[in-house]
């Protein structure tokens, strides 16, 4: 099993070991210090936004975007209070899931409040990991003292918000003239087809077969299919279902919400532009980034962290919060980037932050008041500021549950395993579509999509250098042993290269499975280089799956094993090996004593993939590919830790994505 951690033996010639070298690099990962990365010019923003939502978008498995099917939605039960209504609410995200959720509107005096040509404001509030979500109840939770409680600290002003502050939310919202859609996510309240809200991986959902696999399964990796691009489709079409209801004004848009709800604001705050303002409280942080499979996916933190996502909504109005938890430090690690970003934008005063660091992790009353100030600001309804909470009559489970006769009201409804089968199924029959049209000419975010996974501007200008170690000579070809060193990132990895005295012009990188190894006869006029691959060669230790929890054991089918964890924050050992090719090709280029007239990559079998993706990333500056690509196809890949998996391989193509990108 391929791993992470690696030390580097490597035995030279038959008479000489020259070095042992350590390619150690420990595994990033949620708990790590996730700073933000600067700009020098506001000038410059447009563009690095579009590289985060672009590389969020691919690693919810939604770049592109799925067709939107049918919302085929209801809305029915009524349930009047004063001066708000709620509605229980279903549409399908995919054919055949459904996502749930209550449905707050203005009534009585407050119908007054927020109209703008005859249109108010709308809002959707992901609820994040509050016990049963929208049905949340701190009695429950905690019995009748933890309700007290809530009330002595100042957490909360009235019984009916310290139950539920969740609804408590939606309820002032509604009040203040806006229509509030509050939805399910996976396993909480109403959303009970995927019975748990997240998964380990389980054996019986592996397989090869269409319509057969589950989430954290190796085939739904290499489709980028996982919970939290799921999560992030339903917050896509909570959207559309939100826009598309009378009197909604689609210039006044708000998502809100806290923890894991305020991951969810974030990225559909970043990735859909029809938001217009956003509020997530209680997760924007450098410190830890989202503990559960509903906020990580493959690729989603190379590169940026919460603060970049979070800034990914900048120059629209963006209002944060912390508390005592992980983002007790925002005052000084992230809120300084975000004000100054804000300033260089010249919207200082589109940004708000708020440190109640005197509470625990929360969505209370003081961070709501907060909130209700942000809105009545920026969607200019008229209130005089502070905007209050007022009391409400509770409302319990069965007011607001869509399954009023205990029973799933929605035609074709079905839970459990066969729903998540066939709910892949589905996603993966719309890639396959759209792959079809793609590898006809059709767009192009095919090449978009590799661009991320290979992180094509990483390396595509890299410099890097040759230090030689050791040479003899075998006949008329120099035999020299030697490390390059890439400027991008420092690695520096062992080479082996053959240079004859009648030397052509042309370099042969020779990709070998056993690196440099490997034994070399005939060079013909090319000189032949031989690069030491990541993971070659080596000893590797350390499961790369433990990186969500450092060494604290868990099982072999825990959620905290899934593969997001470490492809998240983390390139995959085959990138690593594309990345060092690049930097032996460009030692070519830009070695001072050589004049070199060609380039080519040779490889065959699993290692043609990353010949190609070589030539995918360098383009013109190779020459030719002698790719004998064999039975090798990421179709194959069947193990997370596979050396050749790449999430997201075959939603691009597989091997036939990646060679037509390199014929371009």
């Amino acid at each position: 099993m391929r791993a992470v951690y690696v030390v580097l033996l490597l035995g030279l010639t038959q008479s000489l070991l020259l070095a042992q070298e350590t390619r150690f690099t420990e595994p990033v990962t949620l708990h790590d210090y996730h700073p933000f990365r600067s700009i020098d010019d506001g000038k410059n923003w447009e563009a690095r936004k579009q590289e985060i939502r672009s590389r969020i978008q691919l690693a919810a498995g939604l770049l592109p975007f799925p067709e939107r099917t049918p919302l085929n939605a209801q809305r029915f039960g009524a349930v009047q209070r004063k001066g708000f209504q709620v509605e229980r609410v279903f549409f399908e995200s995919f054919p055949g899931h459904f996502v749930t959720g209550s449905l707050f509107t203005p009534t009585g005096d407050s119908l007054a409040i927020g109209l703008v040509d005859g249109k108010r404001p709308g809002v959707l509030c992901p609820h994040g990991h509050w016990t049963d979500g929208r049905f949340f109840d701190q009695e429950q939770r905690s019995g009748s003292e933890g309700v007290r409680r809530e009330l002595a600290i100042g957490a909360e002003r009235f019984q009916s918000a310290a139950h539920n502050p969740i609804i408590a939310r939606c309820v002032h919202l509604a009040r203040m003239g806006c229509v509030v859609l509050v939805y399910d996510m996976i396993g909480y309240a109403d959303s009970v087809q995927l019975e748990e809200h997240r998964h380990g991986s389980r054996e019986k959902m592996n397989s090869p077969e269409p319509g057969q696999w589950g989430f954290v399964s190796p085939q739904a990796t290499l489709r980028l299919q996982t919970n939290f691009g799921l999560h992030t489709w339903n917050s896509v079409r909570a959207l559309d279902y939100l826009t598309g209801i009378q009197g909604v004004d689609p210039d006044r848009l708000l998502v809100t919400g806290a923890s894991g709800g305020a991951t969810q604001t974030m990225v559909l705050a970043a990735i859909d532009k029809r938001v217009d303002a956003a509020f997530p409280a209680v997760m924007l942080s450098t410190a830890m980034q989202g503990g559960c499979t509903c906020e990580n996916s493959h690729y989603l933190r190379i590169d940026q962290g919460n603060v970049d996502i979070g800034a990914a909504f900048a120059p629209k109005p963006l209002g944060i919060t912390s508390a005592d938890d992980w983002t007790i430090e925002l005052e000084i690690k992230g809120h300084p980037n975000l004000k100054a970003l804000y300033e260089q934008l010249k919207v200082p005063g589109n940004y708000s932050a708020h440190f109640n660091t005197h509470f625990k992790h929360n969505f209370n009353q003081v961070s709501r008041a907060q909130m209700y100030d942000f809105v009545n600001q920026h969607f200019e309804l008229g209130l005089k500021p502070p905007v209050l909470e007022r009391d409400y009559e509770r409302l319990l489970e069965e007011d607001l549950t869509i399954f009023t006769d205990g029973a799933p009201v929605m035609e074709g409804y079905q839970a459990g395993d066969d729903h998540e089968r066939a709910l892949n199924g589905v996603w993966a029959d719309d890639s396959d579509r759209a792959l079809r049209a793609a590898l006809g000419g059709e767009g192009d975010w095919l090449a978009e999509g590799w661009d991320i996974i290979l992180r094509t501007e990483k390396v595509r200008d890299t410099a890097a250098s040759f230090e030689l170690k050791d040479k003899t000579m075998d006949g008329d070809v120099v035999r020299m042993n030697g490390t390059i060193s890439r400027d991008s990132d420092g690695d520096t990895f062992w080479i082996q290269a053959h240079y004859p005295s009648n030397w052509s012009g042309k370099v042969v990188i020779r990709l070998e499975d056993n690196g440099i190894e490997a034994s070399v006869d005939e060079v013909g006029g090319n000189v032949v280089l031989i690069p030491n691959l990541y993971g070659q060669n080596d000893e590797l230790a350390v499961n790369a799956a433990t990186s969500h929890s450092g060494k604290k054991e868990v099982t072999a089918d825990s959620w905290r094993r899934s593969p997001v964890y470490f492809y998240g924050y983390n390139d995959s050992v085959f990138v690593r090996r594309v990345h060092d090719v690049v930097s032996t090709a460009a030692m070519v280029r830009d070695h001072p004593k050589w004049d070199v007239k060609e380039i080519e990559i040779e490889a065959k079998g699993a290692l043609a993939a990353v010949a190609l993706a070589a030539k995918v990333i360098l383009g013109d500056q190779i020459h030719s590919v002698a790719a004998d690509l064999g039975d090798f196809r990421f179709q194959s890949v069947d193990s997370h830790w596979d050396d050749f998996m790449v999430p997201g391989s075959i939603k691009y193509g597989d091997v036939a994505g990646l060679r037509y990108l390199a014929e371009q």
